[in-house]
């Protein structure tokens, strides 16, 4: 059995930019920065930030485009795709990891357009995404039936 799902959470550390393939399909790349809050060994406070690049396709793509800029924070979803080719200058075999964003959301970050409302989101599939609150449950949990 293969899972390949991602969640990230960052800011948009450039305008988000959309090309066409030769094939006619729209893709829109973004970068998210995304960070990371640790204790170290000697108890001092560290952040570790990560940049990840992302494509959303289509009309989820416009949509990013249109709404998104450097800066504004955004919830995504998807799956990892590793991409590969050679070098033309150096003839080196290269490859990167990059998320195919399969829904995202708009957070409420106080930045740009949509800051005053609650967040929503936007997935491939155009379906409802059911924000309602999960009922408390107050039922204990047997640690033995965790399977590790």
């Amino acid at each position: 059995m293969a899972f390949n799902k991602v969640v990230l959470l960052g800011n948009l550390t450039r305008d988000p930019e959309t090309r066409s393939t030769t094939s006619g399909a729209s893709v829109t790349s973004i970068s998210i920065a995304v960070s990371r809050s640790y204790v170290d060994k000697n108890g001092e406070r560290k952040e570790e930030t990560s940049f990840i690049e992302c494509d959303a396709w289509g009309k989820q793509g416009e949509t990013v485009a249109k709404y998104f800029s450097k800066g504004r924070q955004i919830l995504v979803s998807g799956r990892l795709r590793q991409d590969s080719w050679e070098d033309k200058e150096t003839g080196k075999k290269r490859s990167a990891i990059r998320v195919v964003i399969e829904e995202f959301s708009f957070v409420n970050d106080g930045k740009g357009a949509g800051a005053s409302g609650g967040g929503s989101s936007v997935s491939r599939d155009s379906s409802a995404v059911d924000n309602s609150p999960v009922a408390d449950v107050d039922e204990p949990i047997d640690l033995s039936d965790i399977p590790f």
